[in-house]
């Protein structure tokens, strides 16, 4: 493990405590023996109100390599959405997220659970990652939006 990674993951989690986006949770996971695992993370992205998305919360894996961060996280949904921007195993096809494209070692836990929950809403469709949801998006969007609603409802806090 990088003294460089659990340093800004540490920094991260201080941060996150201090200040974060309402309705959202991140932290590390706790390893068998009861310590922190500061290189995974579980993240829960609310649903943005007045969308198809709301009342649900999506959970959300972060395994941050050693090599963060320089290199960015990589996110999944657990269980996976479906969405035209998340690959049916569960990861996440952002822009932030890929380090050929628009990540910067700058780029905070919060930017990227803000930049996820955006993207719920806000499907890029010039980047599918998930054919069938790529497709319903695309075809016969109240369809798509009904799928939506009902994984939402899945989704809700018990």
């Amino acid at each position: 493990m990088s003294a460089l990674a659990q340093a800004r993951l540490a920094e991260e989690r201080k941060q996150w405590r201090k200040d974060h986006p309402f309705g959202f949770y991140a932290k590390p996971i706790k390893s068998a023996d009861g310590t922190l695992n500061m290189m995974q993370w579980e993240v829960g992205i609310p649903g943005k109100e007045a969308t198809n998305w709301a009342g649900g919360i999506y959970k959300v894996n972060m395994a941050f390599p050693d090599d963060f961060p320089s290199k960015p996280p990589k996110c999944k949904f657990d269980p996976p959405l479906f969405h035209p921007n998340v690959y049916p195993s569960g990861t996440i096809c952002l822009s932030i997220l890929d380090e050929e494209k628009q990540w910067k070692p700058s780029i905070t836990i919060k930017q990227i659970v803000l930049g996820i929950q955006d993207l719920l809403d806000n499907a890029n469709i010039s980047d599918p990652a998930q054919i069938d949801a790529y497709q319903l998006y695309k075809n016969d969007r109240p369809a798509y939006d009904r799928r939506i609603k009902a994984q939402a409802i899945e989704r809700r806090p018990k």
